[in-house]
Order: structure tokens, then C-alpha cells, then sequence
């Protein structure tokens, strides 16, 4: 019998992950009170319960969420496994989220949105330090939280909290806000002046070729990712479950896109983390 709590900031997600867990299986319930976690739990357990799998999703509208670690601990000393899966978004995100769909932040009141999210995340620090997985959704497609959650509860893959973005961009259309680290690839080799490359991108091979002939660019490569191996962990220790890594040019369009490209088959190839890659100018 598996028991999955959902639960973290309101807005990152929580009820695409209970659709999403339902979609592939698990009897799911929104919102339980949180005193009626053990009741809960002791009813499927009962013999006759049909029910093997099932996903509860509690958050910050339960006036009692404060002593959800009593009753989590009091199912654990009864022998009742359970996973808990945080939900997490950074606060320009959802504070992003929150303005475009006008809704109202259940801890807003007559306070601005920031610190509605601030006292939630407060309160729901010590949920999230227990938490199992937690999935920051900042950066992540509804498409991409399906895999994640395929991986976890259906494949029962090795799942890092940590997602690692590689974009690319062009210095001319300003540095990304929301990147973490930024690292400027101008000092290679241009295509851009080279006429039958020009109208290409770094998604294209003559491009990569042209790029990747240069001496500096595999050392580049090397010293770069030899540095972000190093970083991951020592921000996962942090706390830290999102990291952009900006990699820019001129225009971003060939060398930023090129060496993005070549760091994420290499990460993606020697890395447990989940990794994604945009390319931010490429279209411009």
C-alpha cells in the first residue's frame, strides 16, 4: 500500500501533480483535513479497502496544518510508510502565476501577494525539509512534471531534486533575470561571418562543426562542466532544488546555442539531475 502527500506553495502545482497521479493510478484526494491523515491512512489499510494506492494533497488552507508533524509522526510509529512530494516554485514565478490568472493568495488577505508568499513559505518550511521529492515547477512544462512523476511513482527511477536549465542567449537582448550562473562563449570563433553558416544556428551540425574545431571550445567544455559537477551538490546541500546556467553570445543564436547544446549531452549523459536546455534568441 503507497501513500504519496502533495503538498507545497500554492500556485507551483500541487493540483496538476494529484491529476496527474490519478491519471496514472492513484486514488487521489484534495485538501484532507489534515487530522484525518491517520484515519486515512487505517482505512486503507483496512482488508476490505480496494484502494493500493492513493495520493493526499494538503496545503496552507488547512487551518490545522501545524500539526501535521504530530500526526505524520504518530503514523509513522504505527507503522505507516508514506512519501511526501513538495511542490515549490520560486516567488517571481508565482507571483507571476497569481497575477495572470487574477486569483487571490490564500495568505494575501489584504497584504500585497510577496508576503502572502513569504509567511506560506514560512509555514511550510518544515514540510518541505522532510519531503521525499521535491519538484521546483519554475521552469518546468506540464509535460516535463508528467515524466518527473512517471520516474518517480511508475518507473521508480533514482529522482535528484534538482533541475538544471542550460539556456542559451544574446548579450544584445540582455542577460537573463532569472539565471543563476552566466557564462560568455563571445571569445570563440564567430559563424556568423562565415556566409553559408550564417542564416544557420547552432542546432544545425555545420554550425557545431565550425564551432567545436576550435581548440578553445573542448576546453572550454571541460573546465565548464568539471565546475557546474562540482556546484550541484554543494547548492543541493544548500537547500537550492533549481539552477539556470545562461551561456551567451553575440546574438544567441550560434556559439551560446552550440555550447549549450554540447554541455547538456554531456550532463545528460553523466548526471542523475534532470536536465533542460532552451534557447532563448535562437528565433530572433
Amino acid at each position: 500500500m503507497e501513500l504519496i502527500i502533495v503538498t507545497g506553495m500554492s500556485g507551483a502545482g500541487k493540483a496538476s501533480a494529484l491529476k496527474i497521479l490519478e491519471d496514472i493510478g492513484y486514488y487521489c484526494v484534495d485538501n484532507l483535513p489534515v487530522p484525518l491523515l491517520p484515519t486515512f491512512a487505517e482505512l486503507m489499510l483496512a482488508q476490505n479497502t480496494e484502494i493500493t494506492k492513493a495520493a493526499v494533497a494538503i496545503d496552507i488552507r488547512n487551518g490545522k496544518l501545524k500539526d501535521t508533524g504530530t500526526y505524520l509522526k504518530q503514523m509513522k510509529e504505527s507503522g505507516f510508510h508514506y512519501e511526501i512530494l513538495f511542490m515549490d516554485a520560486s516567488d517571481e514565478t508565482l507571483i507571476k502565476r497569481y497575477k495572470e490568472t487574477r486569483r487571490v493568495h490564500p495568505m494575501t488577505g489584504d497584504q500585497r501577494i510577496d508576503k502572502g508568499i513569504a509567511e506560506e513559505r514560512k509555514q511550510l518550511a518544515f514540510l518541505k525539509k522532510t519531503a521525499d521529492y521535491i519538484i521546483d515547477t519554475s521552469q518546468l512544462l506540464i509535460r516535463e512534471l508528467n515524466q518527473n512523476l512517471n520516474q518517480i511513482f511508475v518507473q521508480e527511477k533514482t529522482f535528484r531534486n534538482m533541475v538544471v536549465t542550460i539556456l542559451s542567449f544574446g548579450f544584445k537582448h540582455g542577460i537573463p533575470t532569472d539565471a543563476d550562473l552566466v557564462f560568455d562563449v563571445r571569445f570563440l570563433p564567430n559563424p556568423y561571418y562565415v556566409e553559408e553558416l550564417k542564416r544557420q544556428t547552432g542546432n544545425d551540425m555545420p554550425v557545431q562543426e565550425y564551432v567545436m574545431a576550435c581548440g578553445q571550445a573542448k576546453e572550454f567544455l571541460d573546465k565548464l562542466e568539471d565546475m557546474i559537477q562540482f556546484l550541484i551538490p554543494n547548492y543541493i546541500t544548500e537547500g537550492k532544488n533549481s539552477l539556470v546556467i545562461g551561456v551567451g553570445c553575440t546574438g544567441g543564436k550560434h556559439r551560446s546555442v552550440t555550447i549549450a547544446n554540447k554541455l547538456c549531452e554531456r550532463m545528460k549523459k553523466e548526471s542523475e539531475y534532470n536536465i533542460k536546455i532552451e534557447h532563448r534568441d535562437i528565433m530572433r
